[in-house]
C-alpha cells in the first residue's frame, strides 16, 4: 500500500514521509496519500516502551560484588530524530541503560545502593535522558528492580541486623531497670518517712499470696516490732544506769 501511495497512520503512530530519500514531512494519524514510487513512509510509534535492563554483576566502591537488573521507560518524542540520527534507537537505550546503570552504581557505597535507591534513578535517569534528547527519545523513568547480594554479604548484614536488635533490647532493658531503681528509692523514702506504710505494704502482700489458699505462711511482723521496741527500752534502761547518783 505505501508504494501505491496509499497509508494508513494509527492514532499512536507517526508517519515520517521520505521523497526520493529525502525527508519530505510528518504526518498525522488518518488516511494520507503519497506520490506512488516517489515518496516512502516509515512509521514511528510514540507510545511509551518498557524496556527490561538484564542483570549485570556491578563492583560497588566498597569493592562488593553485586547484581543489579533495572527497568527503563522511555517513548519517542521526535519522530524525525528517531530515524536520521541513530539505526536503532532500542538497542541503543539498551546499551547505554546497562553501562550508565554500571558507573553510577559502581560509583556507590553497597549501603546506599540498598537505601537511596532513589537517588541513583534519578541520577540514572538524568544522564540517559541527556544522551537520548539528540534521538529524539524521552526517558520517563528508570527503576533498580533486583539487587542480588553474595551469600557471605547476606548473613554478614544478617548477624549485623541480629546485634543491632540484641543492642536496643539491652538498651530497653537497661533504662527500664534505671526506672525502676528510681522508684524503689523514692518508696524507699516514703516508707522511711512514714513507718506504718511498711506494715500496710506487708499486709497487701499477704492478701496477693492468700488467694491462692494452698499455703500457710508465718509472716513475723509483729514479732519485728517487739524486737524494735525492746531494743528501744533495753537503751533507755541502760542510759538511766549509766547516769551518776549524787551523794549529799
Amino acid at each position: 500500500m505505501p508504494n501505491l501511495g496509499i497509508a494508513i497512520v494509527r492514532q499512536y503512530e507517526r508517519g515520517v514521509v521520505f521523497r526520493l530519500g529525502k525527508v519530505r514531512d510528518v504526518r498525522d494519524p488518518g488516511l494520507r496519500f503519497m506520490i506512488p514510487l516517489v515518496d516512502r513512509m516509515r512509521k514511528v510509534s510514540l507510545r511509551t516502551v518498557t524496556m527490561p535492563i538484564p542483570s549485570q554483576q556491578i563492583i560497588t566502591r566498597d569493592n562488593v560484588s553485586i547484581g543489579v537488573a533495572a527497568v527503563a521507560y522511555f517513548r519517542r518524542v521526535d519522530p524525525v530524530k528517531s530515524i536520521v540520527e541513530i539505526e536503532n534507537v532500542e538497542t541503543a537505550i539498551g546499551q547505554i541503560a546497562q553501562t550508565t546503570v554500571r558507573n553510577v552504581v559502581g560509583r556507590s557505597l553497597l549501603d546506599q545502593v540498598l537505601t537511596d535507591t532513589e537517588t541513583l534513578n534519578e541520577s540514572i535517569k538524568q544522564i540517559l535522558d541527556r544522551i537520548t534528547q539528540q534521538w529524539g527519545v524521552y526517558v520517563l523513568l528508570v527503576e533498580l528492580k533486583d539487587i542480588e547480594l553474595p551469600p557471605s554479604m547476606q548473613r554478614a548484614m544478617a548477624r549485623q541486623a541480629e546485634a543491632e536488635r540484641e543492642k536496643r533490647a539491652k538498651i530497653i532493658a537497661a533504662e527500664g531497670e534505671a526506672l525502676s531503681a528510681g522508684k524503689l528509692a523514692e518508696a524507699a523514702d516514703v516508707i522511711a518517712a512514714h513507718p506504718i506504710a511498711l506494715q500496710l505494704r506487708n499486709l497487701q502482700v499477704l492478701s496477693e499470696i492468700a488467694v491462692e489458699h494452698n499455703s500457710t505462711i508465718v509472716f513475723p511482723a509483729q514479732f519485728l516490732s517487739t524486737v524494735r521496741a525492746l531494743s528501744q527500752f533495753v537503751g533507755a534502761e541502760g542510759a538511766k544506769v549509766e547516769e551518776p547518783t549524787l551523794v549529799p
